[in-house]
């Protein structure tokens, strides 16, 4: 398949941008032979079919290019089935080609990428070069829909390779222009000015007009990046006017509304309306979903801005839709439902935006909570009840749902949600977080919303919310479990209360057993909420039993795993499971660095022994602990207690690991990838190590540890913030333990546990890294 033509990346104010538009680009040649000497009958048959797989395969190329999709669909396959019955491997992988491309075009990027990986493993097998690279094109052109850029460049670098390796100059221009793209989302947009650069000269030297006219679109789009916005309009005028030209109606569409970004950049709302409004019509007209999608949330920006929320409201109810409606085809993809859902929550928050400016923020809370965890939501959903198999996408709660989940809790909820705004500064558009909003949600269902300015923070401050939430994780972090160095000086934790906090101080429960639960948003979740300091001094823990949580629904999916595992009889299930101080695994710190093993964590091998007994178990300590014996006891287990070192991964996030001994082949590394895909049946899981409720950070949440042991079946986590103390975590977590025999209520348990261990170490660092998520009881 031809390359993709721009797609979608941020623009400064949080809306997306187009490239060009995928073209069919299968077989570059007419394949149907026909012999003209007396052949056997077999022959015969095995070319009379050949010829009706091609005439299907073409027509399908054909439907395909007049956005017939369904039908182009049905051509393909009819075409694939008969080339793989006379074992036609060339054309089979074709015809997967233009399948994965096809499902590409309706917005099913898992259908897509699988279509494409049967290609390359053909292509590979039988050597098809020019086959191996388009498959590879389009897996990049799948990944950079789904919002995944590293690997769409990965897949992207490869083909480019092959191109010039087969000297096809034209297939190498799409390369480098989808290079181009990727790197213009990932923000390097002097690295994608160089690429299109390079398109456009081979395009101009080959004369492929739609090659350079998406090459002018990408320019532009860059252009419009760096806020040089004369200069992309001049581009995009050039490449309108090829892409009308060669009546190329998606590119069109693509670059109308590039063009139209940039004069709402330049203020020129009415200009920018009529320009986004045009290429709204020809996505439409060519079933671009995902254009469709990003043209609509556009439009809403742009009203916005104009002073027109009613009208805002609309496009951006309506592009919404045609994000949830792209999700389902997704299935039950949980980390492609991660991935794309990163270039679609901008739409959530603007709607929040417009919501508050109508002065309605009840309805701005249910979509604050429609745009948060969704993929994380669809999971538990699915995995809690066998009649939800077929469940693709759950049903966000209204705020009548969000009322009936705090009386469960018994809690008061706390959600928060960081608005973003474009502003001026230095003659660029830079996109800066603009306004906090905060809602509370009594027990008694009472909603109540408060308003921060951000502004004055980096206006004034010249800080960011979260390099400020960076800064104190960075002053926290100590020599510990995972040997991170000393912090240099105390935390600015007042500042963080004063935003965070304060302005919501007196809707808090005033009895500091009364559960208090935080639902973070981005940032925040790096938030340590019981260390939050007052102007008196009072840390936030001292007055409140704290809590989190993803998001209000997950908050009510996590009570129904309580409630399951409540229901079970207990006789399937085994003693509590406490692991201290394994041998530890040789690891490698940072790449391309050699392998050493960790450190040995003597007091967390006395936490482990202090712990089991309280537990009714023995602690497995030393070489007990392999990863084999650990993992084939988990799943049994009615409470899981591990207390070793955690390795972080905040860029995969699935790659965040446990410590455990190494045996046989195992490296002794239990990841949250692995954990994702076990049954658990504990009531708890304590991971008493470093940075175990860190991960990736994405509009689903944390994507880590404690999101994969909640999916895993575990309704209440207990992990940390950051690297923590080893001597100091251990006096924490038994006296944790000792409280929870006395009283079963895990979030005052570990409140006390703080409490008591504030008294002999007093720095928040050594007590205040550890969050329960999920339930408390």
């Amino acid at each position: 398949m031809k390359p993709a033509p721009k797609q979608i990346k941020s623009s400064k104010r949080k809306v997306r941008r187009f490239l060009l538009p995928l073209a069919f680009c299968l077989l570059p040649t007419t394949v149907c032979l026909t012999s003209h000497s007396p052949l056997p009958a077999i022959a015969q048959t095995i070319d009379a079919r050949k010829a009706e797989a091609d005439r299907l395969f073409h027509q399908g190329k054909q439907q395909y290019q007049t956005s017939q999709f369904q039908t182009a669909l049905n051509s393909l396959q009819q075409a694939l089935q008969i080339y793989r019955a006379i074992k036609n491997r060339y054309m089979e992988g074709w015809a997967l080609s233009g399948l994965g491309s096809t499902y590409h075009s309706l917005g099913n990027h898992t259908q897509a990428i699988e279509y494409s990986q049967q290609q390359l493993i053909i292509t590979r097998e039988i050597k098809d070069r020019e086959g191996e690279g388009a498959a590879l094109n389009n897996l990049g052109r799948s990944y950079r829909s789904l919002g995944n850029y590293a690997k769409a460049i990965e897949y992207w670098q490869q083909a480019l390779q092959i191109y010039r390796a087969i000297k096809n100059r034209y297939m190498e221009g799409w390369a480098l222009g989808n290079l181009g793209v990727a790197y213009d989302s990932l923000g390097n947009h002097t690295q994608a000015i160089e690429y299109s650069q390079q398109q456009l000269i081979i395009t101009r030297e080959i004369k492929d007009r739609e090659g350079e006219g998406a090459a002018l679109n990408n320019l532009g789009d860059a252009y419009n990046s760096l806020s040089n916005y004369a200069q992309a309009i001049e581009y995009g005028q050039q490449s309108l006017a090829i892409l009308r030209q060669i009546k190329d109606r998606e590119g069109e569409g693509a670059v109308l509304g590039n063009l139209g970004i940039a004069y709402g950049y330049l203020g020129n709302e009415s200009q920018a309306i009529e320009y986004i409004q045009q290429g709204l019509a020809i996505f439409r007209e060519v079933k671009n979903r995902e254009g469709e999608g990003h043209a609509l949330n556009n439009l809403g920006v742009t009203f916005l801005k104009a002073g027109n929320p009613t009208e805002a409201e609309k496009m951006l109810m309506d592009s919404i839709q045609v994000w949830e409606s792209m999700r389902q085809l997704l299935g039950s993809n949980d980390a492609n439902k991660i991935s794309i859902f990163e270039g679609q929550a901008h739409t959530y928050r603007t709607l929040q935006q417009v919501r508050v400016a109508q002065k309605n923020p009840i309805a701005a809370l249910e979509i604050a909570e429609r745009g948060r965890a969704r993929a994380f939501v669809d999971l538990l959903t699915q995995r809690l009840s066998p009649s939800s198999a077929n469940l693709v996408v759950a049903a966000a709660p209204n705020q009548d749902q969000i009322r009936q989940i705090a009386k469960a809790q018994n809690a008061t909820l706390v959600q928060y949600s960081i608005i973003y705004d474009t502003f001026e500064i230095q003659g660029k558009h830079t996109s800066r977080e603009s306004a906090l909003y905060i809602w509370v949600i009594q027990p008694t269902g009472e909603i109540t919303f408060r308003q921060v300015d951000l502004k004055p923070l980096w206006q004034q401050h010249k800080v960011s919310l979260a390099n400020l939430i960076i800064g104190n994780q960075e002053f926290l972090a100590v020599r510990s479990r995972s040997s991170l160095g000393f912090a240099q000086r105390q935390p600015d934790l007042p500042t963080l209360h004063q935003l965070l906090i304060d302005p919501i101080a007196n809707l808090l429960p005033k009895d500091p057993n009364a559960h208090v639960i935080f639902i973070p948003q981005g940032s925040l979740f790096q938030v340590p909420f019981p260390a939050l300091q007052d102007t008196n001094g009072t840390y936030l823990i001292q007055k409140h039993t704290i809590l989190t949580a993803p998001s209000i629904q997950v908050l009510d999916l996590t009570r129904q795993q309580q409630q399951k595992l409540a229901s079970q009889p207990t006789s399937g299930r085994g003693n509590a499971l406490v692991l201290g101080n394994p041998t530890m695994p040789q690891v490698s710190l940072s790449p391309g660095k050699q392998k050493k093993a960790l450190s040995p964590l003597p007091a967390a091998e006395a936490e482990a022994r202090a712990i089991a007994p309280l537990l009714n178990t023995q602690a497995l300590i030393g070489a007990q602990g392999t990863k084999a014996a650990i993992t084939q006891k988990m799943p049994q287990a009615s409470i899981i207690h591990l207390a070793t070192h955690g390795l972080l991964d905040d860029v995969h996030g699935l790659g965040s690991a446990i410590a455990l001994a190494p045996s046989g082949k195992d490296d002794g590394l239990l990841t949250a990838a692995e954990i994702f895909d076990m049954k658990l049946q504990a009531s708890l899981v304590v991971l008493s190590a470093c940075n175990t409720g860190e991960g990736r950070i994405t509009g689903d949440g944390v994507i880590g540890l404690s999101r994969s042991l909640i999916s895993a079946g575990v309704p209440s986590v207990i992990v940390s913030l950051w690297a923590v103390p080893d001597a100091p975590t251990a006096e924490l977590m038994t006296a944790f333990y000792n409280n929870l025999q006395k009283q079963p209520n895990k979030a005052q348990a570990l409140r006390q546990a703080m409490l008591t261990t504030m008294k002999t170490h007093p720095q928040p660092r050594d007590w205040a890294a550890f969050t329960l998520i999920g339930e408390a009881e």
